[in-house]
């Protein structure tokens, strides 16, 4: 593509982006809600094709997605996950098998019932497993726009995202292993413990590392310069040798750094580069990759199905699962809705799922839709829900003070 191509488009992106942001801003709506819509609209979707999807602008959404969750580490609060630990990871294994028997048995009651073995339910299975995925860049935005990110919900739901991709990527690993006679379900699963294993490793050498520098050379500009490329790496080690998500070993990079002297400052410098130019990119991209002028009738039942069950199940298996820790239903609520974003995790394992000839390309629509509806009902829905039980709270509050 030519430079000035990619600044013609980058242009419109971010007038755009920003306009619909503040617009869904006044209409008490979430930013990224508008930046989604705007995608639609100068998008294929809507036929007026002002920028068409691009390998560039895929690429610059990736590392919008990635400084996203280097930010959202930055802002974790290890005591409060420490507290939510367990409970996230419980939250986060129910919050895969829901979906994953949902969008099995979904495709079985549309398509017919199959034994097993065959490549009728294995590629049941697989529609389910596309259902496992959770995005939360998404949550993340929204909840930080709202102040909500480092509150107990806040951290159980980004904690549970997290386990829900590993989890993910090994219940994927699983099905492929019918399929693929070149996955081997041992040697990922021993990637995953090994790169977790040499997080905790570096994590404590670069922790010194940097607080020892750190505290020599506060409020210097090489200090965010360090943390992202320490972001960068860890978002390419994760996925080049250990086949978990760049986003995962972004995330991770966050942490290490979220108890240095400068951690704000960092997530500030941070924030303002994702603000100003990668995230607009990322949350307009979703809209972006949405056509649905090849899509037939059968298609589209199956595709509001898809839709339901995919979004329900998270709300079900992480709000029933979230209940058991004593959790109040609302919470539960909030936790439920926060894992029903999906992303580009969803969009990789089906790409994988269309690559070995499980499914053919009509189904992509569907998770195309699933991604869309669940970027924008989730913001819409977190924001209620922290809306009415903050009501909730200032009434109980008068109560006890009128009684």
């Amino acid at each position: 593509m030519e430079t000035y191509k990619i600044l013609k488009d980058l242009a419109i992106i971010f007038i755009c982006a920003k306009g619909a942001g503040l617009l869904a801003r006044k209409l008490k709506a979430p930013m990224v809600v508008g930046e989604i819509i705007a995608g639609l609209i100068i998008g294929p979707c809507l036929g007026l094709n002002l920028v068409q999807p691009s390998d560039f602008i895929s690429q610059m959404a990736e590392i919008g997605v990635i400084l996203i969750m280097f930010s959202a580490g930055l802002e974790t609060n290890l005591q409060e996950l420490k507290k939510s630990g367990f409970a996230a990871f419980m939250i986060a294994c129910v919050g895969v098998l829901v979906p994953l028997v949902g969008g099995s048995l979904l495709y079985m009651c549309v398509y017919g019932f199959a034994s097993f073995g065959t490549d009728e339910f294995f590629k049941a299975v697989f529609i389910g497993c596309i259902m496992t995925a959770t995005s939360v860049g998404i949550t993340v935005e929204v909840l930080k726009e709202m102040g909500k990110l480092k509150s107990r919900v806040g951290q159980t739901i980004l904690s549970a995202a997290i386990i829900d991709d590993v989890i993910g990527i090994i219940a994927l690993t699983f099905v492929l292993g019918f399929k693929d006679p070149d996955s081997n379900t041992l040697l990922v699963m021993g990637k995953i413990l090994l790169f977790l294993v040499l997080s905790l490793i570096i994590g404590f050498i670069v922790y010194k590392a940097f607080k020892f520098y750190d505290d020599r050379h506060a409020h210097t500009r090489r200090i965010p310069i360090i943390a992202i490329t320490l972001c960068f790496i860890m978002a390419y080690i994760a996925e080049k040798y250990f086949g978990i998500a760049d986003i995962t070993g972004a995330y991770i990079a966050g942490i290490i750094l979220c108890n240095v002297r400068d951690a704000e400052y960092i997530d500030r410098r941070v924030s303002i580069n994702g603000y100003m130019f990668f995230a607009p990119v990322f949350f307009v991209s979703i809209g972006l990759k949405t056509d649905f002028s090849s899509i037939d009738s059968s298609m589209v039942v199956f595709s509001i199905g898809f839709v339901l069950v995919a979004m329900l199940s998270k709300v079900i298996g992480c709000g029933l699962a979230s209940r058991c820790f004593r959790y109040s239903w609302i919470d539960c609520l909030k936790i439920g809705a926060g894992m029903m974003t999906r992303g580009e995790v969803a969009l990789i394992i089906t790409n994988k799922g269309l690559g070995l000839g499980i499914i053919d390309s009509s189904y992509f629509t569907a998770v195309i839709l699933l991604i869309i509806v669940s970027s924008i009902v989730t913001p819409i829905v977190l924001k209620l829900l922290f809306g009415k039980s903050h009501d909730e709270a200032e009434t109980a509050v008068e109560t006890k003070a009128t009684s």
